[in-house]
């Protein structure tokens, strides 16, 4: 049934596989790569929302723009369920998560407007380390749920 998520891994796995070849998925041409996003943005996008965007530090632009355009990318770009796009960027710059591809694509394209250099390498490595801090964080303030302790036997568990 169409618009109905995978039943299983493989049934995702095989899906995805067909996604990533795909130059279009819902009517919505997906870039190959960076560059040809930057082509799609600069279509996509007026030219005086450019300049506001432009004019503003690429940390506040991405913090305005997550829930627009960064929403915006994730949905039409196909990042969750899989695109030739989210997959160029899990396979050739080592970025994973839907929300990271977003912020990447919204300060790199920054970067371009403002004539900037894209500093990807560490740009990637940024996104690394935050998502490390966090991963820490997180096992540093979980909460535990459940715990058990499992009786041992006279007979040394036997």
């Amino acid at each position: 049934m169409p618009g109905q998520p995978p039943a299983t891994k493989e049934e995702f796995k095989k899906n995805y596989q067909q996604r990533i070849r795909k130059e279009s998925i819902n009517g919505v041409y997906i870039p190959k790569d960076v560059p040809d996003a930057f082509v799609q943005l600069n279509e996509l996008i007026d030219e005086d929302s450019k300049q506001k965007f432009r004019k503003v530090h690429e940390d506040t632009a991405v913090t305005k723009l997550h829930f627009s355009l960064g929403r915006w990318i994730i949905r039409n770009w196909g990042f969750y369920e899989g695109s030739r796009l989210s997959h160029y960027l899990r396979t050739n710059l080592d970025i994973y998560h839907p929300e990271d591809m977003a912020r990447f694509l919204i300060i790199t394209y920054h970067r371009n407007l403002n004539r900037k250099p894209l500093n990807v390498k560490e740009l990637v490595e940024k996104i690394h380390q935050k998502q490390e801090q966090e991963r820490r964080q997180l096992l540093e303030e979980g909460t535990i749920i459940h715990e058990e302790t499992r009786k041992r036997d006279n007979n040394g568990g036997r």
